[in-house]
């Protein structure tokens, strides 16, 4: 083996080590024998559901210490470990798929799916250079002419669709006003729609959206209240993306003749998590989960900033795992875990299988 093929040997070993291992989430049980029993996850959206897609030099996602629970190292997850995307992978009985960047490495992988998201990007174009949901849709029709996948082989997958708010923080950074707010948002959920229904006419077999989660919750806005508060203006809004957003659900299941179509409910399941309502299905118990536990040292600075002489300017809390969230955006392992296990994540996954 000459030195090139050697490299790349390797280059491939260290990808497999690097997106293997999420079978080690449990499995989730299904009714009956006979029921659908999917063999393909495809995931859209953003940071909540990437696992690796974003270039290195624009995320944080690969800086340390993002990735120090699994696998030990930065790995492109905007976590400490596991996300969404690994528990429903996990809940389905299959390895998580791979990002779309690493398709061509991990050719071996793709009998389980893809994974197409990006973080940062949104419905539309956001602040982030990465592709919104309809060019990552455009990806896996180009798979398809590609025969990489065919019609009839997506009859046997499902979708994740992930949208966790980017559009509505772009809408505000472009000085976006309060009273267009509402249009906005009614603007995003006819586009979401458009995207379900193609992702659907591609042949997918089902499809779950996940509904907002409590944006004015998240350490970015609960920070200006010393982490004790959420933002009702802002959950206000959410609300309403998600009331256009279920009607929009059961226009489609009555459109297509179906139920190919629903929603995977992050709001309550965040909710159910804050209030722990169902402590004893919920663990551990976090002791305040607003605060985030990687956060940087001032507003200029964000987890996993260093400044010019490498010196880092984040702080790090001494266990993740006593946190719900990891960064003033996105939870923990342990947070996402906690999310998986309420019952309102749990009924929301039964239409998949």
């Amino acid at each position: 083996m000459d030195t090139q093929n050697l490299l790349f040997s390797l280059f491939c070993v260290f990808l497999i080590s690097l997106f293997s291992g999420q079978q080690q989430v449990v499995e989730g049980s299904r009714a009956s024998p006979y029921a659908f029993r999917p063999k393909k996850l495809f995931v859209f959206g953003d940071s909540y559901a990437d696992t690796g897609n974003n270039r290195k030099g624009l995320a944080s996602s690969w800086k340390f210490p993002y990735g120090i629970t699994f696998p030990g190292k930065p790995a492109g997850r905007f976590s400490d470990g596991r996300i969404s995307t690994d528990y429903i992978a996990g809940y389905l009985g299959i390895k998580t798929p791979v990002p779309y960047r690493w398709r061509k490495q991990l050719a071996g992988r793709l009998k389980y799916g893809l994974n197409f998201a990006y973080g940062g990007t949104g419905v539309f174009n956001t602040l982030v250079p990465e592709p919104n949901m309809t060019t990552q849709i455009d990806f896996l029709q180009q798979l398809l002419n590609d025969s990489v996948y065919t019609k009839r082989g997506l009859k046997t997958s499902v979708a994740l669709v992930s949208v966790a708010g980017n559009d509505y923080s772009t809408y505000l950074s472009r000085n976006g006003s309060a009273a267009g707010f509402p249009a906005f948002i009614s603007s995003v959920v006819s586009q979401l729609t458009v995207n379900l229904k193609r992702i659907h006419n591609l042949g997918v077999r089902k499809i779950a959206v996940s509904a907002l989660q409590p944006l004015g919750c998240l350490p970015q806005s609960t920070a200006r209240f010393s982490f004790q508060q959420c933002n009702g203006t802002e959950n206000s809004l959410v609300n309403l993306h998600n009331q256009l957003l279920a009607k929009a659900v059961n226009d489609l299941n009555k459109q297509t003749n179906s139920t190919s179509f629903f929603i995977l409910d992050l709001y309550d399941a965040f909710w159910t998590v804050f209030n722990q309502k169902e402590a004893h299905q919920v663990s551990p118990k976090f002791e305040n989960p607003f605060q985030p536990c990687c956060v940087g040292v001032s507003a200029e600075y964000s987890c996993g900033s260093v400044d010019e002489n490498g010196v880092k300017k984040y702080t790090l809390c001494s266990n993740p795992k006593s946190k719900f969230f990891w960064d003033t955006v996105h939870p923990t392992q342990e947070g996402w875990q906690a999310v998986y296990s309420t019952p309102a994540f749990q009924n929301s996954l039964k239409p998949l299988c």
